[in-house]
């Protein structure tokens, strides 16, 4: 065998198996290259478990003591009212307490009340339903001579309903949302007259608390019923 004969072989050989790894490469880059980006859906109505309710009381007089004064028989109204609604006690605090003196205000004009006092009642419940009955019958303060606050600087007033269980319907709603993305993928591979392969990518999304009824101006936390809602993104491979 002539000494070139060999080297020459050696090099075809070696283009042989290039062109072979190449096209290997280049059939397992297009199978890659396909797939399908596809979501999936899930959501539960589900009802608050815990409700926040602050009630904020205000009285006026020149007389500090008589101010003071009628906010006590305020509270002890609104705790009684609260007594008769099946609401406790210890569900009941202080949240906040402020003395306003308006005539200390250099801008303040014309006869004004001496002294402001504002207070607020934290009611905390576990059981947002029976708040919420309460709520719906807070006239009955207001009739027995209770001044209650709400607006920008107290808040719009009523109860806050929270929803705090959400990582109990995590796992199944997350199993919910793939499943239904996996059928929508199954979908577009028969009507491209492919398969679907294994998950090439894969985005959970956010959990979302929203109102069950998204009227305008109305917050999640303003209604007792929610709607919690997860959105997935798979990407699968299609193969054949």
């Amino acid at each position: 065998m002539r000494p070139h004969v060999v080297p020459a072989a050696i090099l075809g050989i070696a283009i042989v198996l290039a062109g072979v790894f190449l096209g290997a490469g280049f059939r397992t880059g297009r199978v890659a290259d396909r797939f399908v980006t596809v979501k999936g859906l899930s959501e539960r109505e589900v009802q608050a478990d815990l409700a926040l309710w602050p009630l904020q009381i205000v009285t006026a007089d020149d007389d500090l003591p008589a101010a003071q004064g009628r906010m006590a028989q305020m509270v002890d109204l609104t705790k009684a009212f609260l007594a008769s609604e099946g609401i406790f006690q210890e569900q009941v605090t202080i949240q906040s307490f402020k003395v306003t003196d308006a005539r200390a205000n250099p801008y303040q004009s014309g006869a004004v009340t001496r002294f402001i006092i504002t207070q607020t009642l934290l009611v905390r419940s576990e059981d947002p339903a029976l708040l919420h009955a309460a709520s719906q019958r807070v006239g009955n303060l207001v009739d027995a001579g209770v001044v209650l606050t709400s607006g920008q600087e107290y808040g719009p007033g009523g109860p806050t309903y929270l929803f705090t269980r959400l990582n109990d319907l995590k796992p199944e709603m997350l199993a919910e949302a793939t499943a239904q993305a996996r059928v929508a993928a199954e979908e577009f591979a028969m009507a491209s007259g492919s398969r679907v392969g294994k998950i090439r990518r894969a985005s959970q999304g956010v959990f979302q608390i929203l109102p069950r009824d998204p009227a305008p101006g109305q917050e999640e936390g303003n209604q007792l019923f929610k709607t919690v809602r997860v959105v997935t993104t798979v990407e699968y491979l299609l193969e054949g």
